[in-house]
């Protein structure tokens, strides 16, 4: 059974080699030795390619740790500056405000020794609105405003309700009837709200 199979091989194979004319062994060979070279080469420049892309990385990495660091080293600086800044502001904030309101204390010094002996109720009274003018234009020059709230209607943004009494008139009912304790404005900022009595 071998021989036969054989045979047939050797024919075919035979058929083949005379299809075109030339011996198997007249074959040209494939120059694998090229091949392998190109390969070899290929592979010697991929190795070093990595290594190349490597360096790079390395150097970009390295600057980028620099501005890193120099960025962190800046804001520990902007932070300690603006920490000092801050506790030195709170420190002289109110310095403009005292240096303006010390001749009112004066003016309260003043009146203090002018009247201390006198029983005049007119001069108590004079030395009262001097040093009260005087007081309230120096504080509206630094922008505190006193709110007008009496006979206004009521806003809650602006005002703190203390309680209800039967409204005079008709006009009042659900309006302020009076004021307990004066609210301000500073610039545009209410800073104290109106203590207010509604009317029912």
């Amino acid at each position: 059974m071998g021989k036969p199979f054989t045979s047939r091989f050797r024919h075919f194979f035979q058929k083949m080699t005379d299809d075109k004319h030339m011996n198997p062994d007249d074959q040209p060979l494939t120059d694998t030795t090229a091949e392998h070279t190109a390969g070899e080469q290929d592979f010697s420049t991929d190795a070093t390619a990595p290594e190349t892309g490597s360096s790079r990385a390395e150097t970009e990495l390295a600057d980028l740790k620099d501005k890193y660091l120099r960025l962190a080293a800046e804001f520990e600086n902007y932070k300690r500056r603006t920490a000092k800044e801050r506790t030195d502001l709170f420190k002289t904030a109110n310095q403009e405000l005292m240096v303006a309101l010390i001749p009112v204390l004066d003016d309260f010094d003043r009146a203090r020794l002018h009247t201390q002996g006198t029983a005049d109720p007119a001069a108590l009274q004079n030395a009262l609105d001097i040093t009260y003018n005087k007081l309230s234009k120096t504080l509206q020059q630094k922008g505190l405003t006193a709110m007008d709230a009496k006979g206004g209607a009521f806003d809650a943004e602006l005002h703190e309700a203390i309680t209800q009494i039967p409204a005079p008139s008709d006009e009042l009912r659900g309006k302020i009837v009076d004021e307990i304790e004066k609210g301000y404005y500073l610039g545009d900022k209410v800073i104290r709200h109106a203590k207010v009595v509604l009317g029912q």
